[in-house]
Protein backbone atom coordinates (compact mmCIF):
# COMPACT_ATOMS: atom_id res chain seq x y z
CA UNK A 1 0.00 0.00 0.00
CA UNK A 2 2.84 2.32 0.93
CA UNK A 3 4.48 2.22 -2.70
CA UNK A 4 1.36 3.53 -4.38
CA UNK A 5 0.29 6.11 -1.81
CA UNK A 6 1.69 9.17 -0.53
CA UNK A 7 2.14 9.79 3.10
CA UNK A 8 -1.04 11.30 3.78
CA UNK A 9 -2.95 8.54 2.17
CA UNK A 10 -1.44 5.68 4.01
CA UNK A 11 -1.62 7.69 6.97
CA UNK A 12 -5.71 7.86 6.84
CA UNK A 13 -5.91 3.92 5.79
CA UNK A 14 -3.48 3.88 9.17
CA UNK A 15 -5.53 5.57 10.84
CA UNK A 16 -9.12 3.57 9.73
CA UNK A 17 -7.31 0.10 10.80
CA UNK A 18 -6.30 0.95 14.05
CA UNK A 19 -9.41 2.17 14.61
CA UNK A 20 -11.06 -1.01 12.76
CA UNK A 21 -13.47 1.48 11.79
CA UNK A 22 -15.16 1.40 7.68
CA UNK A 23 -16.06 4.76 8.17
CA UNK A 24 -14.15 8.40 7.97
CA UNK A 25 -15.72 11.27 8.55
CA UNK A 26 -15.14 14.72 7.97
CA UNK A 27 -13.06 16.45 10.50
CA UNK A 28 -11.61 12.98 12.31
CA UNK A 29 -8.59 13.51 10.43
CA UNK A 30 -7.95 17.34 11.00
CA UNK A 31 -6.24 16.25 14.39
CA UNK A 32 -5.09 12.87 13.90
CA UNK A 33 -3.09 13.89 11.21
CA UNK A 34 -2.39 17.23 11.83
CA UNK A 35 -3.43 19.03 8.17
CA UNK A 36 -6.05 21.55 7.73
CA UNK A 37 -10.15 21.48 6.72
CA UNK A 38 -9.06 21.86 2.73
CA UNK A 39 -6.12 19.33 3.14
CA UNK A 40 -8.65 16.88 4.19
CA UNK A 41 -11.03 17.72 2.01
CA UNK A 42 -8.70 17.31 -0.93
CA UNK A 43 -7.52 13.96 0.52
CA UNK A 44 -10.58 12.70 0.29
CA UNK A 45 -11.56 14.01 -2.95
CA UNK A 46 -8.14 12.77 -3.99
CA UNK A 47 -8.82 8.76 -3.13
CA UNK A 48 -12.68 9.11 -4.19
CA UNK A 49 -11.79 9.95 -7.63
CA UNK A 50 -8.86 6.57 -7.77
CA UNK A 51 -11.04 4.04 -6.35
CA UNK A 52 -9.79 3.71 -2.79
CA UNK A 53 -12.58 4.78 -0.63
CA UNK A 54 -16.30 5.30 -1.42
CA UNK A 55 -18.53 8.61 -0.17
CA UNK A 56 -21.66 8.36 0.99
CA UNK A 57 -22.18 11.58 1.52
CA UNK A 58 -20.71 14.84 2.13
CA UNK A 59 -17.77 14.46 4.74
CA UNK A 60 -18.78 10.28 5.32
CA UNK A 61 -16.75 7.96 3.51
CA UNK A 62 -16.29 4.48 3.63
CA UNK A 63 -12.76 3.00 4.09
CA UNK A 64 -11.66 -0.39 3.25
CA UNK A 65 -9.20 -2.11 6.56
CA UNK A 66 -7.01 -3.43 2.84
CA UNK A 67 -7.13 -2.71 -0.26
CA UNK A 68 -7.39 -5.16 -2.73
CA UNK A 69 -4.96 -6.31 -5.49
CA UNK A 70 -4.85 -3.96 -8.09
CA UNK A 71 -5.34 -0.89 -5.85
CA UNK A 72 -8.71 -0.19 -6.65
CA UNK A 73 -11.87 -0.91 -4.55
CA UNK A 74 -15.38 -0.53 -4.13
CA UNK A 75 -18.19 -1.61 -1.21
CA UNK A 76 -20.34 -4.23 -1.55
CA UNK A 77 -24.12 -3.04 -2.52
CA UNK A 78 -25.25 -4.59 1.29
CA UNK A 79 -22.17 -2.40 2.70
CA UNK A 80 -23.00 0.78 0.78
CA UNK A 81 -26.89 0.96 1.63
CA UNK A 82 -26.64 -0.74 4.94
CA UNK A 83 -23.88 2.54 5.77
CA UNK A 84 -26.18 5.27 4.27
CA UNK A 85 -29.48 4.18 6.15
CA UNK A 86 -27.34 3.71 9.65
CA UNK A 87 -26.01 7.31 9.41
CA UNK A 88 -30.10 8.68 8.34
CA UNK A 89 -31.00 6.64 11.30
CA UNK A 90 -33.67 4.80 8.64
CA UNK A 91 -35.21 1.61 8.92
CA UNK A 92 -34.88 -0.35 5.51
CA UNK A 93 -35.27 -3.56 3.37
CA UNK A 94 -34.49 -4.83 0.36
CA UNK A 95 -37.25 -4.88 -2.27
CA UNK A 96 -38.40 -5.12 -5.72
CA UNK A 97 -35.99 -6.45 -8.26
CA UNK A 98 -33.40 -7.52 -6.17
CA UNK A 99 -35.57 -9.91 -3.95
CA UNK A 100 -37.24 -10.64 -7.08
CA UNK A 101 -33.49 -12.28 -8.41
CA UNK A 102 -32.79 -13.68 -4.56
CA UNK A 103 -35.97 -15.85 -4.41
CA UNK A 104 -35.15 -16.94 -8.23
CA UNK A 105 -37.95 -15.68 -10.11
CA UNK A 106 -36.17 -13.39 -12.15
CA UNK A 107 -32.86 -14.60 -13.30
CA UNK A 108 -31.53 -11.04 -14.78
CA UNK A 109 -29.16 -9.88 -12.34
CA UNK A 110 -30.64 -6.29 -11.25
CA UNK A 111 -28.05 -3.44 -11.66
CA UNK A 112 -29.03 -1.16 -9.03
CA UNK A 113 -30.32 -2.20 -5.05
CA UNK A 114 -34.13 -1.08 -4.81
CA UNK A 115 -34.58 -0.81 -0.80
CA UNK A 116 -37.87 0.72 0.76
CA UNK A 117 -37.16 3.38 3.54
CA UNK A 118 -38.36 5.58 5.97
CA UNK A 119 -36.09 8.43 5.54
CA UNK A 120 -35.16 9.26 1.72
CA UNK A 121 -36.26 9.10 -1.43
CA UNK A 122 -34.37 9.05 -5.15
CA UNK A 123 -31.11 7.94 -6.26
CA UNK A 124 -28.25 7.85 -4.70
CA UNK A 125 -24.59 6.20 -5.73
CA UNK A 126 -21.94 5.21 -3.53
CA UNK A 127 -18.75 4.42 -5.46
CA UNK A 128 -19.92 2.42 -8.33
CA UNK A 129 -23.01 0.81 -6.37
CA UNK A 130 -26.25 2.34 -7.61
CA UNK A 131 -29.19 2.81 -5.11
CA UNK A 132 -33.10 3.50 -5.75
CA UNK A 133 -34.35 4.84 -2.24
CA UNK A 134 -38.32 4.38 -1.80
CA UNK A 135 -39.34 6.43 0.97
CA UNK A 136 -42.56 4.80 2.57
CA UNK A 137 -44.15 5.06 6.14
CA UNK A 138 -42.69 3.33 8.68
CA UNK A 139 -45.72 0.84 9.00
CA UNK A 140 -45.26 -0.26 5.34
CA UNK A 141 -41.84 -1.86 6.56
CA UNK A 142 -41.90 -5.02 7.88
CA UNK A 143 -42.17 -8.74 7.08
CA UNK A 144 -37.82 -9.43 6.26
CA UNK A 145 -35.70 -11.96 6.17
CA UNK A 146 -32.08 -11.04 7.62
CA UNK A 147 -28.79 -12.98 5.36
CA UNK A 148 -25.35 -12.51 6.92
CA UNK A 149 -22.92 -11.97 3.51
CA UNK A 150 -19.49 -13.18 3.76
CA UNK A 151 -17.87 -9.62 4.54
CA UNK A 152 -20.48 -9.77 7.46
CA UNK A 153 -23.02 -7.29 6.65
CA UNK A 154 -26.49 -7.39 7.33
CA UNK A 155 -28.80 -7.95 4.11
CA UNK A 156 -32.18 -6.99 4.92
CA UNK A 157 -34.40 -8.36 2.21
CA UNK A 158 -38.05 -8.32 2.27
CA UNK A 159 -39.34 -11.72 2.79
CA UNK A 160 -40.87 -14.33 0.67
CA UNK A 161 -44.43 -13.75 0.95
CA UNK A 162 -43.75 -9.67 1.32
CA UNK A 163 -42.03 -9.60 -2.00
CA UNK A 164 -44.74 -11.31 -3.83
CA UNK A 165 -47.36 -8.93 -2.46
CA UNK A 166 -44.97 -5.86 -3.57
CA UNK A 167 -44.64 -7.29 -6.79
CA UNK A 168 -48.44 -6.63 -7.37
CA UNK A 169 -48.62 -3.86 -5.04
CA UNK A 170 -45.32 -2.17 -6.63
CA UNK A 171 -45.96 -3.32 -10.51
CA UNK A 172 -45.66 0.18 -12.19
CA UNK A 173 -42.60 0.65 -9.85
CA UNK A 174 -40.92 -2.81 -10.56
CA UNK A 175 -42.49 -3.84 -14.47
CA UNK A 176 -43.91 -6.93 -12.56
CA UNK A 177 -47.22 -7.50 -13.60
CA UNK A 178 -48.34 -9.47 -15.48
CA UNK A 179 -45.17 -12.13 -14.28
CA UNK A 180 -45.76 -11.94 -10.57
CA UNK A 181 -49.23 -13.49 -11.03
CA UNK A 182 -46.94 -16.68 -12.01
CA UNK A 183 -44.93 -16.63 -9.53
CA UNK A 184 -47.35 -16.76 -6.68
CA UNK A 185 -49.50 -19.53 -8.51
CA UNK A 186 -46.19 -21.62 -8.43
CA UNK A 187 -45.92 -20.36 -5.11
CA UNK A 188 -49.07 -21.71 -3.98
CA UNK A 189 -48.81 -25.15 -5.78
CA UNK A 190 -45.45 -25.74 -4.17
CA UNK A 191 -46.89 -24.81 -0.67
CA UNK A 192 -50.17 -25.17 1.02
CA UNK A 193 -49.44 -22.74 3.68
CA UNK A 194 -48.49 -19.98 1.45
CA UNK A 195 -51.92 -18.32 0.75
CA UNK A 196 -52.67 -17.70 4.48
CA UNK A 197 -49.60 -15.70 4.47
CA UNK A 198 -50.35 -14.20 1.08
CA UNK A 199 -53.37 -12.88 2.51
CA UNK A 200 -52.34 -12.12 5.88
CA UNK A 201 -49.38 -9.34 3.97
CA UNK A 202 -52.07 -8.44 1.43
CA UNK A 203 -54.12 -7.09 4.22
CA UNK A 204 -51.31 -5.15 6.14
CA UNK A 205 -48.99 -3.67 2.62
CA UNK A 206 -51.60 -4.19 0.19
CA UNK A 207 -53.89 -1.35 -0.87
CA UNK A 208 -57.22 -2.16 -2.66
CA UNK A 209 -55.83 -2.50 -6.24
CA UNK A 210 -53.54 -5.10 -4.96
CA UNK A 211 -56.34 -6.76 -2.71
CA UNK A 212 -58.53 -6.89 -6.01
CA UNK A 213 -56.37 -8.13 -8.23
CA UNK A 214 -54.97 -10.75 -5.46
CA UNK A 215 -58.15 -12.00 -4.36
CA UNK A 216 -59.09 -12.43 -8.18
CA UNK A 217 -56.07 -14.61 -8.50
CA UNK A 218 -56.48 -16.52 -5.23
CA UNK A 219 -60.14 -17.06 -6.45
CA UNK A 220 -58.79 -18.67 -9.80
CA UNK A 221 -56.17 -20.93 -7.77
CA UNK A 222 -59.01 -22.23 -5.95
CA UNK A 223 -57.67 -20.84 -2.47
CA UNK A 224 -60.35 -21.59 0.21
CA UNK A 225 -63.57 -19.38 0.69
CA UNK A 226 -62.41 -18.12 4.41
CA UNK A 227 -59.48 -16.61 2.68
CA UNK A 228 -60.90 -14.91 -0.17
CA UNK A 229 -63.85 -13.48 2.67
CA UNK A 230 -61.34 -11.60 4.16
CA UNK A 231 -60.10 -9.96 1.52
CA UNK A 232 -63.58 -9.51 0.21
CA UNK A 233 -64.61 -7.58 3.21
CA UNK A 234 -61.87 -5.01 2.81
CA UNK A 235 -63.29 -3.46 -0.44
CA UNK A 236 -66.17 -2.25 -1.03
CA UNK A 237 -68.74 -2.36 -4.44
CA UNK A 238 -68.04 0.15 -7.17
CA UNK A 239 -68.71 0.32 -10.82
CA UNK A 240 -65.11 1.36 -11.44
CA UNK A 241 -62.82 -1.79 -12.52
CA UNK A 242 -59.22 -2.19 -12.70
CA UNK A 243 -57.70 -3.87 -15.37
CA UNK A 244 -56.09 -7.23 -14.47
CA UNK A 245 -53.10 -6.59 -15.99
CA UNK A 246 -52.22 -2.51 -16.51
CA UNK A 247 -50.17 -2.40 -19.24
CA UNK A 248 -52.59 -4.31 -21.68
CA UNK A 249 -55.58 -3.18 -23.77
CA UNK A 250 -58.32 -2.60 -21.46
CA UNK A 251 -60.45 -5.15 -22.94
CA UNK A 252 -62.28 -8.64 -21.68
CA UNK A 253 -64.41 -10.00 -19.31
CA UNK A 254 -65.88 -8.32 -15.95
CA UNK A 255 -65.45 -9.49 -12.66
CA UNK A 256 -68.22 -8.12 -10.10
CA UNK A 257 -66.89 -9.46 -7.38
CA UNK A 258 -63.85 -7.84 -7.07
CA UNK A 259 -64.13 -5.06 -9.96
CA UNK A 260 -61.84 -6.70 -11.82
CA UNK A 261 -61.97 -5.97 -15.93
CA UNK A 262 -60.40 -9.09 -16.69
CA UNK A 263 -58.29 -8.68 -19.84
CA UNK A 264 -55.30 -11.38 -19.68
CA UNK A 265 -56.13 -12.96 -23.26
CA UNK A 266 -56.63 -9.13 -24.96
Amino acid sequence: MSAALGNLETQLFAFAQLRKSETVRAGELTQALGITPTQEKELFSRLARRNLIARVRRGLYLVPQRLPPGGKWSPSEFLALATLMKDRNAQYQICGPNAFYRYRWNEQVPNRVYAYNNQISGERKIGPVALTLIKVDSGRLGETDVFQTPDGTEAIYSSRTRSLVDAVYDWSRFGSLPQAYEWIRVELAGDEKSAPRIVRSTLRYGNVGTIRRLGKLLEIEGVEESLLCKLERQISRSTALIPWIPTFPKRGSVDRRWGVLFNEQA
